[in-house]
């Protein structure tokens, strides 16, 4: 008894489909949530424990984000909206932070007056930031008693003396035990003279009420798996050497149009130069696309163009594809050389990645859903009322000037065209606590497809036993709340 479409039919009749175009029909349920496994591939030779990679961008991945997605099993993409030394300290920094806290202090450096400080210290080091070595710290009240007057901080600090320093790879129940026996609010974690983190003991607090990590994305050096992103003119392969040496475990190409004569040339300079390293090419949404790339030697796809919530390409260039078509298409050629597949955007919610994995993809790859995160870069602000983080898409003017612009083969134009917006996104909190949770709601979803696993779910959709139907406008609305004059939305 035939119900709904098999995927061959659904994604060829001309209509390019997003996400929510589609729905997928329930199956056969022979398993508990718990049975189902998330493992997945990044790469060829990149293995990870969820399927969950954030998105290289300059107001999604840095040092904490690239941390605290190794340590729930993901992965980050480190950002080149930097130069090459600043890009390699972001992944030496990641790769330190062995707990994954976002420190609830400010940061300064010697020569600088009073910060916008949040939190209750202010630590002073010679660079300002993270890693780097401390030169002293000032509390709240300190702070407080300093307010409008003309002072270089660094002439009230207080010395380093009783500071507690614990070493870099020190586990969070040891740095409790510390807090609590020296009777500190906080301690340094220090690597080769630097401090790489700093963990309040409200911090602790707030990581030990958030759902246990499971295994985390760890390298054959014992240390978190970072990747990073790179463009593909000369200067990117000077820019390579130097991630390579900073640890990066994996180097995406970062282009909104991957299938070009730079991209081939890099990949084939990348696997001769570091035939250890994996290289993932893109972004591409056509299989003729997609064959060129694996031609060249690519060891993943990153798959997307234009679906992103930031991202103009569609309505500038008019080109791209809708994702849900273009994550199927990709895969059915990739899956035939072995060549794991990311889907990068559209990602709103859990039915999403659901969807995108389901459709043969292995990882997905998130911006704006990982954005205002506390793990993101940044200050939070207020605006109309509501806890704000900035979130630009790569396209935007304000990110091309920092050199983004590249990856739009825009970087020689004389005129600059965006092929993004600037906005904002509200307070989500941390990774640490929804990532989690999210990952719950897709084991979930993969329950009611009876696929109680990724390869699983790949073999139900070839094989035609998954059923698919595209949703009316209608039905869409139906499926979402609706029929109410309020209501308040909790995800978990």
């Amino acid at each position: 008894m035939e119900d709904g479409f098999p995927a061959s039919k659904t994604f060829n009749q001309g209509y390019s489909l997003t996400y929510d175009d589609v729905i997928l029909l329930p199956h056969y349920i022979d398993f508990p949530t718990d049975a189902v496994s998330l493992s997945t591939s990044l790469s060829r030779n990149v293995p990870l424990s969820i399927p969950c990679v954030a998105s290289p961008m300059d107001t999604v991945s840095e040092a904490h984000m690239a941390a605290s997605m190794a340590a729930l099993g993901g992965i980050a993409i480190v950002h080149y909206n930097c130069t090459s030394s600043q890009q390699a300290s972001i992944i030496r920094s990641a790769k330190a932070l062995r707990v994954p806290i976002t420190p609830s202090v400010s940061f300064a450096s010697p020569v600088d007056g009073l910060p916008a400080y949040h939190g209750r210290y202010v630590f002073i080091t010679e660079s300002g930031g993270l890693p780097s070595k401390l030169l002293g710290y000032l509390s709240s009240s300190d702070c407080e008693n300093l307010k409008d007057k003309p002072v270089k901080i660094f002439d009230y600090k207080r010395d380093c003396k009783s500071v507690e320093y614990v070493n870099w790879d020190c586990d969070l129940g040891k740095i409790e035990t510390l807090l609590d026996e020296k009777d500190s609010d906080f301690v340094v974690l220090e690597r080769d003279g630097e401090a790489v983190n700093v963990v309040i003991k409200e911090d602790v607090e707030r990581l030990k009420g958030y759902p246990k990590l499971g295994a985390g994305t760890v390298g054959a050096d014992g240390e978190w798996m970072v990747g990073a992103a790179i463009g593909t003119r000369e200067s990117d392969k000077e820019r390579l050497e130097h991630l390579v040496k900073a640890g990066a475990n994996v180097v995406v190409l970062d282009s909104s149009q991957g299938n070009s004569i730079y991209q081939i040339e890099m990949i084939k300079f990348i696997k001769k130069t570091y035939p250890q390293l994996d290289v993932i090419g893109g972004n591409v949404v056509t299989m003729a696309q997609a064959q060129n790339l694996i031609q060249a030697g690519v060891d993943g796809l990153r798959v997307g163009m234009g679906s992103g919530s930031i991202c103009t390409t569609q309505e500038v260039c008019a080109v791209g594809r809708g994702q849900a078509t273009a994550v199927y298409k990709v895969s059915s050629i990739a899956a035939q050389h072995g060549v794991p597949v990311i889907a990068d955007g559209g990602i709103s919610n859990s039915g999403h990645i659901v969807k995108a994995l389901v459709l043969g993809a292995s990882t997905v790859m998130m911006g704006s859903f990982l954005a205002g995160s506390t793990e993101a870069p940044g200050a939070y602000e207020y605006k109309n009322g509501q806890r704000v983080k900035k979130y630009r898409g790569m396209g935007s003017l304000e990110a091309m000037t920092k050199g983004s612009d590249q990856r739009y083969l825009g970087d020689t134009a004389k005129l600059k065209i965006a092929q993004g917006v600037v906005g904002a996104v509200t307070d989500k909190g941390s990774v640490l606590k929804f990532i989690p949770y999210t990952m719950q709601a897709v084991k979930q979803g993969f329950q009611d497809l009876g696929a109680s696993s990724l390869p699983s779910a790949h073999e139900l959709l070839r094989s035609g036993t998954l059923r698919f139907e595209v949703r009316t406008g209608a039905a869409q609305a139906e499926g979402g709340v609706h029929g109410l004059v309020s209501y308040e939305k909790k995800s978990f």
